[in-house]
């Protein structure tokens, strides 16, 4: 009887440069067939993908994880205004350019889930579709963001006013990078986030730190001590300054964006995200309003048990997920 054809073996990683509008986008790309774009958060990395990558390559994907500007090997400007959002944007297109596409599918977590978001709003010729995890799709428009963040906190410091100051939250993450690290990672896991009733870790008490609400012991059960060592090593090298510019660029994209106040996202989309992820409580009236703002969504699916890390604490049901709704796309 004659031996069953071998399973073809999926490629191997590969690390990339690519030029960019502030210089260079460093990436890893996996496998061959439609591109994926993968937009990571904050604090995180192209490594934040680890799962997706070699998964998505295996159902015949182009799957590529950038590192946004200001992380890892990517450039990183000086100016805190060159991390608004549209900057982001064109860097996502550069990179499609740059890789010899005309489209791409962008999926995003947390702050790459509105970078992956704005891209599709602003550039439809370009993103075919976007998948947002853990962060909900909401219309640009609406109040001054500094103005609605000042209200979150009451007689505290909700931590995206905390991380506007420049320098202020540097002062606190860099003298111990991989125990904040640690400690942030935890605070918003399932598993070690801090028990109902206990000190919100989102916000900053009156003269406090972030720190001080972590929640103490080991870190997450998705979180190996390897992981650990190439998540700190990356800030250790480029410092944190500029992941935080994100935060203090909000009100900057809230005018850059005003011509697209309260408009749709109308390419096919979906949504991934955590049960006990404190985004979807804050963001709840933004869920209800899928229906008009995400009139292409074709699956929204929140995972019991999980926390605001979704393709990590629970990558093989994101890979699921995100390969079924792949599989219903228009090519």
């Amino acid at each position: 009887m004659p031996k069953p054809p071998a399973p073809t073996p999926t490629p191997t990683p590969t690390h990339r440069l690519v030029p960019s509008p502030a210089g260079r986008v460093h990436l890893v790309e996996q496998g061959s067939g439609p591109l994926v774009l993968l937009v990571h958060g904050f604090p995180e990395s192209w490594y934040s993908w680890r799962h997706q990558l070699p998964t998505l390559a295996a159902a015949g994907y182009r799957a590529v994880a950038v590192d946004v500007r200001g992380y890892g090997r990517s450039s990183k400007p000086v100016a805190v205004d060159a991390y608004r959002m549209l900057d982001l944007v064109a860097d996502n297109v550069a990179v499609v350019e740059a890789l010899g596409e005309e489209s791409a599918v962008v999926v995003g977590h947390d702050w790459g889930a509105t970078i992956a978001a704005t891209s599709a709003l602003t550039r439809p010729d370009v993103f075919r579709a976007v998948a947002l995890l853990g962060v909900p799709y909401t219309p640009p428009g609406g109040p001054r963001p500094s103005e609605v963040l000042a209200r979150m906190g009451g007689g505290e410091e909700f931590y995206a006013s905390y991380f506007q100051q420049p320098g202020r939250a540097e002062a606190e993450i860099e003298p111990d990078v991989r125990g904040w690290l640690a400690g942030f990672y935890a605070a918003l896991s399932a598993g070690t986030m801090p028990a109902p009733g206990a000190p919100d870790p989102h916000f900053v008490g009156r003269g406090g730190t972030l720190r001080e609400r972590f929640p103490a012991g080991p870190p997450p059960a998705w979180l190996s001590e390897a992981d650990l060592d190439f998540l700190a090593g990356e800030f250790e090298r480029t410092g944190m300054t500029g992941p935080l510019n994100r935060y203090r660029n909000m009100d900057r994209d809230w005018a850059d964006l005003a011509g697209h106040e309260g408009a749709p996202i109308t390419q096919p989309s979906l949504f991934v995200g955590g049960a006990l992820d404190a985004s979807l409580a804050w963001l709840a009236d933004a869920v209800e309003a899928y229906p008009k703002t995400l009139p292409g969504l074709l699956g929204s699916h929140v995972l019991d048990g999980c926390g605001h890390f979704v393709q990590q604490e629970r990558p093989e049901e994101t890979n699921r997920i995100l390969t079924d709704w792949l599989t219903t796309l228009p090519t």
